[in-house]
């Protein structure tokens, strides 16, 4: 079973949910954090699952764990947990980009076209 595409659907499934209740339920900030988080999770679930197609293992991963980071943070926050949850946000979106930074250097050693 390949478990980073598992988490990655999951993901885009945490992601919709996020969205759905940020756009039905949520007030104030927590509306835009829910939002954020949703649109970067739900990009970052895809672009997992189509790093795995070039296998990709290695950046997937970092969509996948830094997507859940940023967002959960955000999310966390936005159901009321402390702000200082924010301060972990940036861990998850620095994994996101050594995701796309790594891609990159993959795609280019492989000669991609």
């Amino acid at each position: 079973m390949n478990w980073i595409a598992v988490l990655a659907a999951l993901s885009g499934a945490m992601a919709v949910a996020a969205g759905a209740f940020g756009a039905h339920g949520a007030h104030g900030q927590a509306v835009e954090w829910l939002k954020t988080g949703g649109q970067y999770q739900l990009i970052h679930a895809v672009a997992a699952l189509v790093a795995l197609q070039f296998a990709a293992r290695g950046p997937a991963a970092l969509f996948v764990g830094g997507g859940f980071v940023f967002a959960g943070t955000l999310y966390l926050m936005a159901l009321g947990l402390p702000r200082w949850l924010g301060a972990i946000t940036p861990i998850g979106g620095t994994a996101m980009i050594l995701g796309w930074l790594w891609l990159a250097w993959l795609l280019a050693s492989k000669g991609a076209k």
